[in-house]
């Protein structure tokens, strides 16, 4: 009986395909996010909702301290609340840069005696010029 001869082959295994990389993706999205950050205002959030009252006419509102005034007639400015954030919006506003006069937001259900009564604090606090934020009409 005659063996067969064996036959070898010295071809390489076939390779399973590469996957794709993902690292290309993932500094585009970082470079997004950088962007973003980058040309994005932070902006603290408003102590309570605030619906302004109508008038025909006005100018545009500017970057300027803003005092909140709530229909209650709760006065806010960042994280204070009251007679404490009447004088932290005072002191703000005085030390703000620029001509640009500080902004009372009012909400339109807010009496006009509370509205007096702040006025009348924010003058004595030192403010001589505040602007008060309408929604046109």
């Amino acid at each position: 009986m005659a063996k067969s001869p064996m036959t070898m082959s010295f071809t390489p295994p076939p390779r399973r395909p590469k996957g794709e990389s993902i690292v290309p993706m993932i500094n585009v999205v970082f470079l997004l996010l950088i962007f973003f950050l980058m040309t994005s205002r932070l902006a603290p959030p408003e102590p309570f909702e605030v619906e302004p009252p109508r008038a025909e006419e006005g100018a545009e509102a500017v970057e300027a301290p803003v005092l909140y005034l709530s229909p209650e007639g709760e006065a806010g400015f960042e994280e204070a609340r009251g007679e404490a954030a009447i004088a932290a919006f005072a002191t703000r506003a005085q030390a703000a840069p620029g001509g640009e006069a500080p902004q009372l937001r009012a909400d339109a259900q807010t009496e006009a005696a509370e509205v007096a009564r702040v006025l009348k604090a924010l003058t004595e606090a030192g403010l001589s010029e505040v602007s008060l934020v309408v929604a046109p009409q």
